[in-house]
């Protein structure tokens, strides 16, 4: 077996997209409380969107209801401001660090191998919260899906898959989950990577990764997660592209918000099971 992939004192919230940013905000308020204590300053990155302009606003002033002493707007357009020292500046003292949705490939083409994504590892490793939603949160895994159809992606090479940022290994996240039919996309990712568990996000869900590897689900949302590593057969090795895949004992679970998951343990946690995990872990 691997190592385990949560090492960080950090916490990583990945968020399937459509979050409630004008109401309640219940999922951008559990973000908030997980910043070190003490630390209120929040960066939001907007790289992945293509309408920067149009997504700032609502986090900065989502973020300041939440009671944030600042609010850093950070859009990074490209890999010159993906080395910029005044970003990288205001990363390093933001408590909270949000990635906002839109194009996981521009994230990861823009961000990769760069100061700013250092930044935000090592920000991670001493203790801040890193949060993304929708492309934000596919591309915070070690490996992501960047396409791949959701009608029927139960084929082999049907899903389009790349390195991500690599804030946390063992897991492919996708968001938009259940309002897109994207079952079958962490089906054929399951097939084909048994030991990776697949993470699927509704909107207005997400899902804390906790240190040590404990799942909590969040929001109004369903998180599901879908297990493939006591798979017993499946074909795809023997399949030309493009031909349906068959598969064996996958396991699938439906979390909604307070039930949790042990990655390592592969066990799905009842509320009572996992407020007392994370009771022994503080």
């Amino acid at each position: 077996m691997t190592s385990p992939p949560f090492s960080t004192s950090g916490t990583l919230v990945a968020i399937g997209g459509a979050e409630d940013r004008k109401s309640d905000l219940e999922i951008l308020k559990r973000v908030f409380t997980l910043a070190p204590a003490g630390n209120h300053e929040v960066a939001v990155i907007a790289t992945a969107s293509s309408i920067p302009d149009e997504v700032l606003p609502d986090y900065e002033a989502a973020f300041s209801r939440l009671g944030a002493s600042r609010v850093h707007l950070l859009e990074i357009r490209d890999r010159q401001q993906a080395a910029d020292g005044d970003a990288i500046r205001l990363i390093e003292q933001s408590g909270v660090i949000f990635f906002t949705g839109g194009d996981q490939l521009r994230l990861t083409n823009v961000l990769g191998g760069s100061p700013v994504l250092s930044a935000i590892r090592q920000r991670l490793e001493d203790g801040a919260v890193v949060a993304g939603t929708s492309a934000g949160a596919a591309a915070m895994p070690g490996t992501m899906i960047y396409n791949g159809a959701a009608a029927d992606a139960l084929r082999k090479g049907a899903v389009n898959m790349t390195f991500g940022l690599g804030l946390v290994d063992g897991l492919i996240i996708d968001s938009h989950f259940l309002e897109r039919g994207r079952f079958t996309r962490l089906m054929e990712v399951g097939a084909s990577n048994p030991e990776h568990l697949g993470v699927g996000l509704g909107e207005d869900a997400g899902v804390i990764i906790h240190p040590h590897g404990i799942l909590e689900a969040i929001g109004p949302g369903h998180v599901i997660l879908i297990d493939s590593r006591e798979l017993a057969s499946s074909n795809i090795a023997d399949l030309s592209m493009g031909e349906p895949v068959a598969i064996e004992h996958m396991i699938l679970h439906a979390l909604v918000s307070g039930h949790g998951f042990d990655v390592e343990a592969r066990r799905y946690l009842v509320p009572q099971e996992l407020g007392a995990i994370l009771a022994e872990s503080q």
